[in-house]
């Protein structure tokens, strides 16, 4: 959880620490999808621009692509996932219009 993650979903660091991040950070709608897209980066399989809807605390949809990355230890051994995640919303919301 970093600066810019806080500042668009409404969550401090703080309020993050030691809640699971699928049941409390992501609308139930894409909770199965982004489970998914973890869970094949656990596996080594890597994903690149895949949309899901994130709800701040306020409860305000954003649109998100995330991009799910391996991470690796020094041996290369799998150690867990790394998410990077675009703010699309606006973009979005400008091409409807």
């Amino acid at each position: 959880w970093n600066r810019k993650v806080a500042e668009l979903s409404g969550w401090t660091k703080e309020e993050t620490l030691g809640k699971p991040l699928l049941q409390t950070f992501i609308h139930e709608e894409g909770r199965q999808l982004v489970s998914r897209i973890l869970k094949k980066a656990l596996h080594g399989q890597e994903t690149a621009n895949f949309p899901f809807p994130l709800f701040t605390k306020a409860g305000r949809r954003r649109e998100l692509l995330l991009n799910a990355t391996t991470r690796r230890g020094a041996g290369g051994e799998i150690t867990g996932v790394i998410g990077v995640g675009q703010d699309i919303t606006d973009l979005r919301e400008a091409m409807a219009e």
